[in-house]
């Protein structure tokens, strides 16, 4: 069985992940297999639209498959990692790129790097079951695969509160921070992919979307800007008022458990992403941390806390957040001169 399905159906190029026992975590192979689809019909007239969804109820993608990065950093290989990243973020900036549509099926997680599979469609459909995520500041990391730029783009700071606190959006939540941006039922998925394959014409999924659920991110999001509007992590938790509402209550318990210097790191680029918000920014501000986790950052420590020892209870290099410097975000932050990422243009 192939992790990864790849053809074409009547108007369409199809992608579906196929590792529902992993949750359909992303493998190196997967990630080469997909950027490889994407120039293989990047200017194909046979096709009209691409589409990307995954077997399984439980997941669309629930991320990389971070314990092979965990084996080779453990061994003192930095490469191995750098190199996934590298491959990874170049896929996600042609897939950002893509000159035509691309239309995502989000059921169950989506999280970390399926958001970089699945949310820089141009149209992105979720359903009841899904739940969208980037909890990378759990595990040690910054929230990647372009999604600084998703945050950024959120409106008012609802990308700083989701990128630090690693919160799951609802299919609610999920449209109103713009990570998604239709509501289809998940009996209708079967029916609506046949008619994109046969017609190529994406406006389909208009006449299948139903409103968008209610969702608590918008009641909550006076208090999230009034209190993740800072500079800094440090400004962010300063200004926390000392009566907290339950969003801002919710939010402090999620952060307690992330590391804190990712969450700095975290809050310097999704402000440095809103200045410039572009792709390749993101990516570049992306990298700068990525390149450096195994070795200088709390990656290691994380995974091994997540889903290697699985004791819930990393050591995080930084005992809270007032324990972090601006000199150690700037460390994380510095480019990286000739070991920069460079992204090529895809034809």
């Amino acid at each position: 069985m192939t992790d990864l399905i790849i053809r074409t159906q009547g108007r369409a190029g199809r992608i579906t992940l196929n590792r529902p026992e992993a949750l359909n975590a992303l493998t190196w192979d997967m990630v080469t297999g997909i950027h490889t689809a994407l120039k293989d019909w990047w200017t194909n007239d046979a096709i009209d639209l691409l589409i990307i969804d995954a077997v399984g109820d439980r997941a669309f993608c629930a991320g990389g498959d971070i314990a092979e990065m965990y084996a080779t950093g453990k061994r003192g290989d930095l490469d191995y990692g750098r190199r996934f990243w590298r491959d990874e973020y170049q896929m996600n900036a042609d897939l950002f790129h893509f000159p035509k549509p691309v239309v995502t099926f989000l059921q169950g997680f989506t999280m970390g790097g399926g958001v970089g599979v699945g949310c820089h469609g141009s149209h992105r459909i979720v359903c009841d079951g899904s739940a969208i995520a980037m909890p990378e500041c759990g595990i040690g990391l910054i929230p990647d695969v372009g999604g600084s730029l998703l945050l950024a783009q959120a409106t008012g700071r609802v990308g700083e509160y989701l990128g630090l606190t690693g919160d799951r959006m609802d299919p609610g939540d999920a449209i109103f921070a713009e990570f998604a941006d239709y509501f289809v039922p998940r009996g209708k998925w079967e029916g609506l992919i046949s008619k994109l394959c046969d017609t190529g014409d994406p406006a389909q999924v208009d006449a299948a979307a139903l409103p968008a659920p209610d969702c608590r991110l918008a009641a909550w999001q006076p208090d999230i800007d009034a209190a993740f509007g800072g500079e800094t992590l440090g400004d962010i938790m300063r200004g926390m008022p000392a009566d907290l509402p339950d969003s801002l209550a919710h939010a402090v318990k999620l952060m307690q458990r992330n590391a804190p210097l990712s969450m700095a790191v975290a809050t310097e680029v999704i402000h440095r992403v809103r200045m410039r918000p572009t792709i390749s920014n993101a990516l570049d501000q992306e990298y700068r941390f990525t390149h450096r986790a195994v070795e200088h950052g709390d990656f290691i420590e994380g995974i091994r806390a997540a889903i290697i020892d699985k004791d819930r209870a990393p050591k995080w290099q930084h005992a809270d957040w007032q324990a972090v410097t601006s000199a150690d975000v700037l460390t994380m932050t510095l480019p990286l001169g000739s070991e920069a990422l460079q992204l090529k243009e895809t034809p």
